[in-house]
């Protein structure tokens, strides 16, 4: 990919939601607003998305069992570069190019 389309491609991320993994196994799922030339990651709304130090299951309220986890609301994030490990971008089947909502 050369510079404009690279360029074009992050213009077209813009105010859309990611979820952002790290190197520590957290999660960061907010609105992508900016990155820069250390690959560092601005996400606005953001919630943290932790996996407990202490693995539990829990029930849920239709009978299911899931493994517990922590979360909280950070709001504005700087996600540093080298800490990234993954980048995915959300979207749902109504965004997703050649599917519309019948």
């Amino acid at each position: 990919m050369d510079q404009p389309q690279a360029q074009a491609y992050l213009s077209s991320l813009l105010n859309k939601t990611l979820r952002v993994h790290t190197t520590d196994a957290r999660l960061f799922w907010g609105t992508f607003k900016c990155t820069d030339a250390d690959k560092n990651v601005v996400l606005a709304n953001t919630y943290e998305y932790r996996q407990p130090s202490a693995p539990r299951l829990v029930d849920g309220p239709d009978g299911s069992t899931a493994q517990d986890g922590t979360s909280r609301y950070l709001g504005l994030v700087v996600v540093p570069g080298r800490h990234i490990a993954r980048m995915e971008l959300e979207e749902f089947a109504s965004q997703v190019a050649g599917l519309g909502v019948m």
